[in-house]
Formats: C-alpha cells, sequence, structure tokens
C-alpha cells in the first residue's frame, strides 16, 4: 500500500512538472530499531566476572532454597536467588571489584544463616564460594533430683560435652532447674553429662549418663543426688557417769584429814608405868600420833610411822609382862601374912 502511494505522489509530481525525491523511509518497517545501548546490556562485557555459590551443611549435605543477596560496592543489588536442588546458585556478568554477600534465609528449619561476607570477583573468572550453614543448637534443660522424694535441688553443678570436649556448664539455681544452649554437628549428635559439684547435704552423683539431642530440639537432662549419710549425735544422758571408787586404808597409815594431829609430849624419856598400860591399852588404835612441832603428813610418808608405831606396841608389851610378873610376886606375900 505504501508502495502505490509512493507511484501516485511521483506521478502527481511529475504531472504538476514538479521533480521531487520522496524519503524512502516511509517504505521501511514501522518496528523500532533496538538501541545501541540495549545491544550493549545483553553483550556481556569481556573483563566481567561471576560468583558461583555452593550451599552446605556441617553433615556435608547440600542446602536447597537458601536465600542470597548480593550487593555491589556502593550498596546497591547486583543480584539475588535462591540454590538449586544441588544447592547452587550462579550471579553471572559481574563487573570485577568487591561484592557483599548476605545470606537472608537457610532454607531449613534445622539450620542457621552465616554471617555476611565480601567476594571479591575478578575480570573473566568465576569466584566460588562454599557456604556452610551451622546447625541449630539443641535446648537443654537441666535438673537436680532428691532420689528419694524426687524434690528438684538447688545448687548442682554439671559439665556437658562430646568425646573428650566439654561444650556446655550449668548449675541449678533456686527452683532446681538450669537451662542453656548445646552446640550440634549433625541431625542427631549423642552427648555426656557429669556432675562436678552435688547440692549442699548431697552426695555427688558420681556416674556419668549420656542423651542424644538434635538441632534446635528441646531436650530434659536430669541427675539424682542422695542424701549424705551422717553419724547420730550422741545424747548426753546416755554418757556413763565414772564416779570415784574409795580407795581401802591401809592399817598404819594415816589419813589426810587426821595427819596435821601433834601428840603431846613427855618430859622423861623412860615410859612411865601408867604410860605403858596407857599405850596397851590403845593398841587398837592405828593411826599413829605426829610428834610435837611437826607438820601434817600424809599416806606418802608412811613408812616411819610404821616403824615408830611397831616400836610403841613392843614397848607396850613390855611393860604389861612387867606388871603381870610383879603382881605374881606379890600375891603370896600377902596370903601368908593374913594367915
Amino acid at each position: 500500500m505504501h508502495a502505490r502511494l509512493v507511484r501516485s505522489a511521483a506521478v502527481a509530481v511529475a504531472a504538476a512538472g514538479t521533480l521531487t525525491w520522496a524519503p524512502a523511509a516511509s517504505a521501511q518497517p514501522s518496528e523500532p530499531t533496538p538501541s545501541a545501548s540495549a545491544a550493549t546490556a545483553e553483550t556481556p562485557a569481556p573483563d566481567a566476572g561471576s560468583v558461583e555459590i555452593t550451599a552446605k551443611d556441617a553433615a556435608g549435605d547440600v542446602l536447597p532454597d537458601a536465600a542470597f543477596l548480593l550487593l555491589n560496592s556502593t550498596g546497591q543489588e547486583a543480584g539475588r536467588g535462591k540454590t538449586d536442588a544441588q544447592g547452587k546458585l550462579t550471579f553471572p556478568n559481574l563487573t570485577p571489584g568487591v561484592y557483599r554477600l548476605k545470606e537472608t534465609a537457610s532454607g531449613s528449619p534445622l539450620h542457621e544463616v552465616v554471617t555476611d561476607q565480601d567476594v571479591i570477583v575478578t575480570p573473566g573468572a568465576t569466584t566460588r564460594l562454599t557456604i556452610t550453614d551451622p546447625f541449630k543448637a539443641a535446648k537443654v534443660l537441666l535438673q537436680a533430683k532428691d532420689d528419694k522424694t524426687g524434690k528438684l535441688l538447688p545448687g548442682a553443678t554439671v559439665n556437658i560435652g562430646s568425646g573428650d570436649k566439654s561444650l556446655l556448664t550449668l548449675t541449678t539455681g533456686s527452683e532446681g532447674t538450669a537451662s542453656g544452649e548445646l552446640p550440634v554437628s549433625s541431625r542427631k549428635a549423642q552427648f555426656w553429662v557429669k556432675e562436678i559439684k552435688a547440692p549442699a547435704g548431697y552426695d555427688l552423683y558420681k556416674p556419668t549418663k549420656t542423651f542424644t539431642a538434635g538441632p534446635g530440639a528441646p531436650v530434659t537432662v536430669t541427675v539424682t543426688n542422695a542424701k549424705t549419710a551422717t553419724d547420730p549425735k550422741p545424747d548426753p544422758s546416755d554418757k556413763p557417769t565414772h564416779k570415784p571408787t574409795p580407795t581401802p586404808s591401809t592399817p598404819g597409815k594415816p589419813s589426810s584429814g587426821t595427819g596435821g594431829a601433834t601428840p603431846s609430849p613427855s618430859g622423861s624419856d623412860t615410859p612411865d608405868p601408867d604410860s605403858s598400860t596407857l599405850a596397851a591399852t590403845s593398841v587398837g588404835d592405828s593411826t599413829p600420833k605426829a610428834p610435837t612441832g611437826s607438820l601434817a603428813h600424809t599416806g606418802a610418808d608412811a613408812t616411819p610411822w610404821l616403824i615408830g608405831g611397831a616400836a610403841a606396841l613392843i614397848a607396850a608389851g613390855g611393860g604389861a609382862l612387867a606388871l603381870a610378873r610383879r603382881s605374881r610376886t606379890d600375891s603370896p606375900t600377902d596370903d601368908s601374912t593374913e594367915s
């Protein structure tokens, strides 16, 4: 149709006697021609680079649907996306420079996201990164109980760990419980718990217990303690009473109560008959008399007193014998006189 209009216009011009050239652009299609800038955007720059990401967990399993955001050096978004079934994501056609990579979601309820990191893009090269998402920590609840009554006990301290490494230390509070987060490195991990301090008045729980825990899952750990055995305190009323046993007195030993007695001094060294008779009648008295002017004596110096008492007895016996002989001699004489 456009060709016919052009010919008609040319015929009309020729008929008018005027020669005029009609622009050929009118015969071109009406669709716009792509601009040079659009062609440049579709064609990668010869020095452009790329970033390839592989997302995994601590056990080595790939993580699909992990979401990432890439920012350029000015903080503008340079790309975003999620990992595929193989855990991979690529950001192509990047101008060389330093970029900031952010993980916005792990794509799994068992995993945490990693912290932001810088990525360097070099001309004509692919920067490959392996992102390892950690497992979420297990929620641990510790309980310490009386092994008989089940009462919760404060003041119990335990270590929780795996292998030869301690990972968490907990101490029960006033309610007899404690809680904390236990880092895990697999979907199902085994741990041990050992009590290092017992509650007041209880024995230490010596066995080492084991338990399993998973990422982000709650787990309860319980240790039981037995009361410390104590010996009953003796009743003062049950104590035996020791009474001193009186020591039998020894004949001839002076007692402490009479040791201070002082006999009257004798005026003559020769025994008087009356004094001899008095000595004879007092033979039964086993307590010797202390000489005049002497100090009180105790049982410790009884030997001299025994010797003196024996001499007195001998003298008294001699005097009594002399009196008996004299009385026998005097008796016949009296009878003969009377007859």
